[in-house]
C-alpha cells in the first residue's frame, strides 16, 4: 500500500527532484505547467505585477506533499478526524486553560477596548486566540509560499478556494512589503495569532494598537482583527451562545445536527432533547460532538453560528464556547 501510495504521488508531480524527509518541502518545476503559466499572465495584466518578479517567486515556490496530503484524503464538512476528546486534548487542557486566564489578565486593558468598540464580549476573543494559535505562541512553522502554491496548482478538494488565496497572497505581499518566499504560518496558509489566510488577512486587517501597522503577528491587532470579525457577522454582545443538553442513550442518532441549519424548540424538545440550562430562543442549532463512548450534544444560538463563520467546524466552536466559559 505504502509502494502505491508513492507511486500514484509519483504520477502527480512527474517534475520532482526527491527527499529523504517526508515532511520538507521539495523541488518542483511549476513554471512547466501551463494553469501557472495563465496565472502569472493574469498577475501581470490585472495586478501590474512585474513579469520578472512572478516568475522568480515561482521558480522559489515548493511542492509541500504534506500539505496535499490533508487535502488529498478523505473529509466530512463540519467535523474533525477523530473523537472530540482528541480536539479537546490539544485545545481545552489544563495548560491551556492556565494560560487563557494569564492572557486575559495581560491583555485586560486591549480586550476591554476591542469589547467597547465592536460591541462583542472579550471572553471569546480570548477563546479564538487559544485555538488559533495557543494565544499568539504557535503561529506556523510551514512555508505559506510553498503551501499555497501547492494547494492552487495540485489537484485537492479545495483547489479553487487556495487558488483564490494564492492570488491574494501576492497582493498582501506587495501591499505590507512582505517578502514572500519567507512568509511563515499553517500548512493552509494561515498566518498570524488569529491565523488569517491572506484575503481574511486583507479583509479584516487591525491596527488596534494604533502604530501605524496592521500585523497579522501583533497581538493587539489580532484582538482588534478578531473583535471586527464578530461584529461584522452580528455578533450579539452578551446574549446567549450554547448550553449543554441531555438525551437518552449514548450515542444520539435522531434528527440532524450541524451548525448550518436550525431546528425549531418544540421539534427538538419533542424528541427528548432538554438543555440543562436556561434557552429562551425558539430556534436552536442541534450540536453534535462525538467522544469515544458517547456523543455530547449542545443546543446552540445565534452567536455559536458566528464562531463558525470564522471556521466550519462544530468542534472549532465548541472549543473557543468552552475557552470563553473558563475564562469569566
Amino acid at each position: 500500500m505504502k509502494t502505491l501510495k508513492y507511486f500514484l504521488l509519483a504520477m502527480l508531480v512527474p517534475l520532482v527532484l526527491l527527499s529523504n524527509d517526508d515532511r520538507a518541502p521539495i523541488k518542483y518545476n511549476y513554471m512547466a505547467k501551463k494553469e501557472v503559466q495563465k496565472f502569472v499572465n493574469m498577475m501581470v495584466k490585472k495586478y501590474h505585477f512585474k513579469r520578472t518578479y512572478m516568475v522568480s517567486v515561482m521558480k522559489k515556490a515548493k511542492l509541500d506533499r504534506d500539505t496535499l496530503a490533508r487535502y488529498t484524503g478523505r473529509y466530512k464538512v463540519g467535523t474533525t478526524n477523530g473523537p472530540w476528546e482528541r480536539y479537546k486534548a490539544h485545545v481545552l487542557n489544563k495548560d491551556s486553560l492556565s494560560k487563557a486566564k494569564k492572557f486575559k489578565k495581560k491583555y485586560y486593558s486591549t480586550l476591554k477596548k476591542a469589547e467597547r468598540t465592536y460591541s462583542v464580549d472579550m471572553d471569546y476573543i480570548v477563546g479564538f486566540m487559544g485555538v488559533e494559535s495557543k494565544f499568539g505562541e504557535y503561529t506556523g512553522d510551514y512555508n505559506v509560499l510553498d503551501a499555497l502554491a501547492t494547494l492552487a496548482f495540485h489537484p485537492n478538494r479545495m483547489k479553487k478556494f487556495f487558488k483564490a488565496e494564492f492570488k491574494h497572497l501576492f497582493l498582501l505581499s506587495r501591499e505590507k512589503g512582505y517578502n514572500i518566499t519567507t512568509l511563515e504560518g499553517s500548512f493552509a496558509g494561515a498566518m498570524g495569532c488569529v491565523q488569517q489566510v491572506p484575503s481574511m488577512a486583507r479583509k479584516h486587517k487591525s491596527d488596534f494598537n494604533k502604530d501605524g501597522i496592521s500585523d497579522p503577528w501583533d497581538v493587539e491587532d489580532c484582538i482588534g482583527s478578531i473583535a471586527n470579525f464578530m461584529h461584522k457577522n452580528k455578533w450579539r454582545k452578551g446574549a446567549l451562545v450554547a448550553v449543554p443538553a441531555t438525551f437518552k442513550g449514548k450515542r444520539y442518532r435522531g434528527l440532524k445536527t450541524g451548525h448550518r441549519r436550525t431546528i425549531a424548540m418544540s421539534t427538538i424538545l419533542k424528541h427528548g432533547i432538554k438543555p440543562q440550562g436556561k434557552f429562551n430562543e425558539s430556534k436552536a442549532y442541534l450540536l453534535k460532538n462525538r467522544n469515544s463512548t458517547h456523543d455530547d450534544i449542545w443546543l446552540g444560538a445565534k452567536n455559536f453560528r458566528v464562531l463558525t463563520r470564522y471556521n466550519n467546524s462544530t468542534s472549532y466552536g465548541m472549543a473557543i464556547h468552552l475557552i470563553a466559559q473558563s475564562v469569566k
